[in-house]
């Protein structure tokens, strides 16, 4: 297989596995409502409207990313509300490690990493539209 072929495999890698495992906390907050995001919203001082920004962050952005329909704006979506998510959730948390050494927002981390690098490396080419 060549560079070219391994790279576009790489990337469709990175943009199915971030976009799957996204839009499991998105079908999580559909299905069992907004209350909980509507809470920490309004909690920091913000409308509780826009507690529902968090379902492009979480259902449209990975949709997009997953089938490679402008991938790196829904990188961008998911990197938004990464940063969001540990603003008004995580913040008390960001010196702390958990139980097996490891940084309590690992998950947070590693979401918002991925999201960044396909940003920049973009779709590749097994996409909708390959931007």
């Amino acid at each position: 297989m060549n560079q070219a072929a391994m790279q576009d495999l790489g990337k469709l890698l990175l943009r199915v596995t971030l976009g799957v495992l996204i839009l499991l906390h998105g079908i999580a907050k559909l299905r069992g409502g907004m209350s909980g995001i509507e809470g920490m919203v309004e909690a920091a001082g913000l409308p509780g409207v826009l507690a529902y920004g968090v379902l492009i962050g979480e259902v449209l952005a990975p949709l997009m990313l997953v089938f490679g329909v402008h991938a790196r704006i829904g990188a961008v979506l998911v990197a938004i509300n990464m940063v969001v998510a540990i603003v008004l959730a995580h913040m008390g948390q960001l010196d702390q490690l958990n139980g097996q050494g490891g940084w309590a927002l690992e998950l947070q981390g590693m979401f918002l990493g991925t999201a960044v690098a396909i940003a920049l490396l973009g779709p590749g080419r097994y996409g909708i539209n390959q931007n």
